[in-house]
């Protein structure tokens, strides 16, 4: 690598790398707070007798019991009468982690369903079927009809993520597990039978999945397995499970099961039909319900894309759903965490209770009433998308209660979406003395008994022609808005042609802080935090007058006035007035110096900004600062207004701001009391597999138009490297495989040029260098794959976003690959240095009295050398090692194989190296004329085994000995680009190769025959191709006329980019199927040469001339 360009190039390489590396483990191993609250519970755990002839009998089964008494295992086991359901671990984890959830449910069952609130709540979408529902169905019950038995399967906490075939042992032991359990309940329920208990509850049918992690694809693989009974599993809920592909795609057979187990449940959902398109059956999983829970942003082990049930399972049958717009959830948390997270807990088991039907004690058996239980439990009444705004949405029924007309006390025609209970109807005479709003803003400061009338007419003109409200007043109890078609003292006083529409279940629930506390009753307080947000269209407004806000009266306290702990602030606006832009280039300056927005008071109350690119790459954080708040007209005398800070003052008269963001991927996210919030969604916009604006997030910030405020937006440049390496990682890998297959078409090029081999950190700058090679090298996948994207029926992705991050990532891999060189040349010139000193001391030495015992020994272990077994293996060391490491690769595992081949190129680099660094010593010493060089060369002389023959090679011309270094100098580039290769291939392994450390001494099997078969090509690829003198692709290929011969650099070529893709598809496992293409193809044409050579044929072209050796 020379001129001060080049260097250049690799140096701003290594320091990005480096930089992003360093900030990205800062960002992670950063400690973050999500809010959770802990679980406690009282564990007792059954063991369940299994079948001795188990093909995995080191696994186990237990049922959970919850209490602290001591109890009869066997008693305990003949009284099951529940709904069985089954605990599934994830990767490295324990049966024991059901505790939280199994207690939970124990006391959701014995305390009764969640207070029902009459927020608008979560329902299907019509993509989802979910007009089709009858609503009427769904009552909310006091107390479930059965309990939930929890089962969890011990799988000696196994690394599942990391082997194929562990993964596929733990489905076995799964199926069998759901029929173990099954039979369980029979057993039970003869014993009961055969001592005359009554038996009041039917046996059930099926099993209830909940998966954790790697647990959760287990239970899908469990549901496609042949083994498995009918209709045994039919609702599965799982928890930060990945779906589309693993967490780590670097082994072959992981990916392939994943790949395998999706085309199984692709295929499970479509109808059956015959050749001749006649309806032979329905799908055979059309009875399964599968929901997907993620951890949002904070779980960085799985991210939300992999976790999506997008093309596996259709939206009529399972959705997925983030924490953070999880109802009364509304949080981040961990991989971990999300097992013990109260709020989550405590959601989910009431949400599995909520499933079971009180005629029959078992899960319903509709599969599309099983999905809108989910989305009522789980969703928040807020959309999941950013269509809240814009999107025309005419009045429609709740999912809980019936869309009827009803009369009030008064005998007039109220309809309403979902009318609040008799409980909460109020007399006219309940109320205060009408207001009538004037100003397009109208504020509630406490519970004063009053109704406010907004006349829609007029203060929705001049395009303000949306209502928003934000209150913490809980709906029917504390505050009921109406649409009056006129004014009128009471519903009475209308005709009954005149229908007055009670909108107040179009609230929607969203998370609140903590409430201010109250020094002293009647004293100023802080505004509270609002809990609830309603909005109402043009179209909702339409055919109407009048909209009223009616507020419960609430007592006095010790004859003082309420406190102020109640709030309300509405606002007629228009959407376009609230509406900024971040554009690409203002993040990206924004991680220097922060972006600013000014919101003076009369603002708009929701506040709409768009980012250009995703959340989920660049994290933002979002400031809100208080700038004013009309201190000089709010009453207060000037010395105690200037003795009050200002802030003090703002959060006295205005509440805490909220936001909601969307994005594509994610989802919704709600940031209560947001004054100070790192704003990140777990989204990726420049996948492959993205979606055309799924670059883009939406924020919608819900702040008091009475203050003005400083919003400040900055990126946080280690959130945003944190978030590069956790959601391209796989892409990466894929790109380090196709870097390192440019550098060999490089080197193979110069050797097909008759050109010296350039290393591998030249060849890397090589490849670099603009414009032609890195456009040619670095763009033309890209192309490749949006091409592709046409052709086919995938998503676009978006372009722009799509290029700028994929080269990014190409960059990134260029400066880990030059790391990797850098490192491992070090490495071997260290050791290479050392090697020829002490060998070249240890020659000068020889003759002293102190080496006689090494002479003595040197000439004893000779006679072991001489045995003809050893001869043949000394003098066939490709064949020994090719012999060795498929051996291990075959029957032990794929990873030791590899490193056998590793251990062979660091030889033969290692033996380059020294033959070069020898040489040039020796030029060196007749440079300088040394004298001593006469006694160096009697000592070579006398060497039984030498490194390189100085009496063919050695002349006083110092030329001859550069050939020759020349040649030593490149056999090492040719072997230290294999060894980089195939040390990647080896790291690729490793993970499983941890894992199959973990399982010794309690069971080992065969690797899969796939990843055997594929390291066998590699292995064969590091044989057949360890000489640049062997050129086994650069042979006639008269096929295509004009295109003589086929190179070696061609096909590394093709590699390059197959991995190149691979990497944009999220797949780095498939590269070794372009390793192994080569291996094979390297093999056979090595065969045929030698056939050829044997015949006299010369069909093989080679380099014109080579150096002396």
């Amino acid at each position: 690598m020379q001129g001060f360009r080049a260097k250049c190039r690799v140096g701003a390489l290594i320091v990005l790398c480096i930089w992003i590396t360093l900030a990205a483990l800062y960002g992670l191993l950063k400690p973050v707070s999500n809010g959770c609250v802990m679980t406690y519970m009282y564990p007792t755990y059954i063991p369940i007798s299994t079948s001795a002839h188990l093909a995995s009998p080191k696994y186990g089964l237990f049922l959970y019991h919850e209490g602290w008494k001591k109890i009869d295992f066997v008693e305990h086991l003949k009284k099951l009468s529940g709904v069985p359901v089954l605990f599934i671990p994830g990767n490295g984890g324990s049966y024991k982690q059901v505790r939280s959830l199994a207690a939970e449910s124990h006391r959701a069952y014995q305390g009764g369903s969640l207070e029902h609130a009459f927020y608008q709540e979560g329902s299907l979408t019509p993509e989802e079927r979910g007009l089709d529902l009858d609503v009427a169905q769904f009552s909310v019950v006091n107390q479930y009809s059965s309990m939930l038995d929890w089962f969890a399967v011990d799988l000696e906490g196994e690394h599942s993520a990391m082997d194929g075939r562990i993964l596929e042992e733990h489905t076995d032991y799964v199926v069998y597990a759901i029929h173990r359990i099954l039979d369980l309940y029979k057993e039970s329920y003869e014993s009961r039978q055969n001592e005359g208990a009554a038996n009041s509850r039917p046996l059930p049918k099926s099993v209830i999945l909940v998966g954790h992690s790697m647990g959760g694809f287990v239970a899908r693989a469990a549901i496609v397995h042949p083994h498995l009974r009918k209709s045994a599993v039919e609702t599965v809920l799982t928890l930060s499970s990945p779906h589309q592909s693993p967490p780590v795609a670097l082994q072959p057979s992981l990916g392939h099961y994943f790949a395998h187990v999706n085309q199984e449940w692709r295929k499970g959902y479509e109808v059956q039909s015959s050749h001749t398109g006649n309806y032979i059956s329905d799908n055979s999983l059309s009875h399964i319900v599968v929901i997907s829970i993620s951890g949002g942003f904070n779980d960085y082990q799985v991210r939300l894309k992999l976790e999506s049930l997008d093309g596996i399972v259709p939206p009529t049958h399972g959705f997925t759903i983030s924490s953070t717009g999880m109802q009364n959830v509304w949080l981040s948390m961990e991989h971990q965490v999300i097992l013990w997270c109260n709020q989550l807990v405590v959601q989910v088991s009431h949400t599995l209770l909520s499933l079971i039907d009180p005629k029959t004690n078992q899960p319903f058996s509709r599969t599309q009433r099983r999905v809108a239980i989910f989305a009522k439990m789980l969703r928040s009444g807020i959309p999941q998308s950013f269509n809240w705004m814009r999107r025309s949405q005419p009045f429609k029924q709740s999912t809980h209660v019936s869309f009827q007309d009803k009369l009030d006390n008064s005998g007039s025609q109220v309809h309403g979406l979902s009318a609040c209970p008799s409980t909460f109807q109020w007399s006219d005479d309940g109320l205060d003395r009408d207001l009538y709003i004037q100003t397009t803003t109208v504020s509630v400061l406490a519970m004063d008994g009053r109704r406010r009338w907004l006349d829609i007419e007029k203060l929705g003109s001049n395009g303000k022609s949306h209502f928003i409200l934000v209150t913490n007043l809980a709906p029917c109890s504390g505050v009921r808005l109406h649409l009056w078609p006129e004014k009128g003292k009471s519903t009475s006083n209308l005709s009954p042609s005149k229908k007055v529409v009670e909108v107040t279940s179009k609230m929607v629930h969203i998370p609140s802080g903590p409430a201010p506390r109250q020094i002293e009753p009647g004293s100023q307080t802080e505004q509270a935090p609002p809990s609830a947000v309603f909005l109402l269209r043009p179209e909702d407004m339409h055919g109407f007058r009048f909209l009223t806000i009616s507020v419960a009266p609430r007592p006095t306290v010790s004859g003082r006035p309420p406190p102020a702990a109640s709030m309300a602030v509405g606002q007629f606006f228009n959407p376009e007035e609230g509406e900024t832009e971040f554009s690409p280039s203002a993040l990206l300056l924004s991680t220097y110096s922060e972006k600013d927005i000014m919101l003076k008071e009369d603002h708009p109350l929701a506040f709409n900004i768009s980012f250009s690119i995703s959340l989920g790459l660049l994290p933002v954080t979002l400031s809100l600062k208080t700038a004013g708040c009309g201190i000089k007209n709010s009453g207060l005398p000037d010395e105690e207004a200037r003795s009050m800070e200002n802030s003090r003052l703002c959060k006295l008269r205005c509440f805490p701001p909220v936001a909601l963001v969307w994005d594509t991927t994610s989802g919704l996210h709600v940031v209560p009391n947001l004054y100070s919030e790192t704003i990140v969604v777990d989204s990726s916009p420049a996948l492959w597999s993205s979606a055309q604006g799924s670059e883009k997030t939406t924020l919608l910030l819900l702040v008091d138009p009475h203050c003005s405020y400083k919003a400040s937006v900055a990126v946080s440049s280690t959130a945003a490297a944190s978030r590069f390496l956790l959601l391209y990682s796989s892409q990466i890998v894929g790109f380090c495989v196709s870097v390192i297959f440019f550098s060999l078409m490089r080197q193979a090029n110069a050797w097909e040029l008759d050109l010296p081999i350039p290393s591998m950190m030249s060849a890397v700058e090589s490849n670099l260098r603009m414009p032609l090679p890195f456009l040619l090298l670095a763009a033309v996948p890209i192309l490749i794959s949006l091409l592709l994207s046409l052709l086919t029926s995938q998503l676009f992705p978006p372009v722009a976003s799509f290029i700028t991050v994929s080269i990014i990532c190409y960059l990134f891999a260029n400066g880990c690959i030059i790391l990797l060189i850098l490192i491992s040349q070090l490495v071997f010139y260290v050791a290479a240095v050392v090697h020829v000193f002490i060998k070249t001391r240890w020659q000068l030495w020889e003759g002293n009295f102190c080496f006689t015992f090494f002479h003595w020994f040197i000439h004893l272990s000779s006679g072991f050398f001489s045995f003809k077994v050893i001869r043949v293996l000394r003098a066939n060391p490709l064949l020994v090692t090719a012999l060795v490491a498929i051996t291990l690769v075959c029957f032990v595992h794929p990873a030791l194989g590899l490193f056998i081949l590793l251990f062979f190129h660091a030889l033969c680099c290692h033996n380059a190296l020294c033959g070069h660094a020898r040489r040039k010593e020796l030029v060196d010493y007749i440079n300088e004329g040394n004298s001593g060089i006469e006694q160096f060369q009697m000592k070579r002389e006398g060497e039984s085994n030498q490194s390189f023959p100085l009496d063919d090679s050695y002349s006083s011309s110092p030329n001859s000995a550069k050939s020759f270094s020349d040649t030593q100098l490149e056999i090492f580039n040719h072997r230290h680009g294999l060894l980089i290769l195939h040390l990647l291939a080896a790291l690729m392994f490793v993970p499983s190769l941890v894992a199959w450390f973990q399982r010794i001494g309690i069971g080992q099997s065969f690797p899969w025959l796939l990843d055997s078969a594929l390291c066998a090509g590699v292995i064969v690829h590091g044989i057949c191709d360890s000489k640049p003198e062997f050129n086994p692709l650069l042979f006639p290929f008269p096929l295509i006329p004009g295109f003589q011969e086929v190179r070696r650099s061609y096909i590394y070529l093709l590699a390059g980019f197959y991995s190149y893709l691979c990497g944009l598809s999220l797949a780095p496992y498939r590269a070794f199927y372009a390793m192994a293409a080569i291996g094979v193809i390297s093999f056979t044409f090595k065969i045929i040469e030698r056939r050829n050579r044997e015949k006299g044929e010369a069909n093989f072209s080679s380099r014109k001339h080579s150096h002396r050796h």
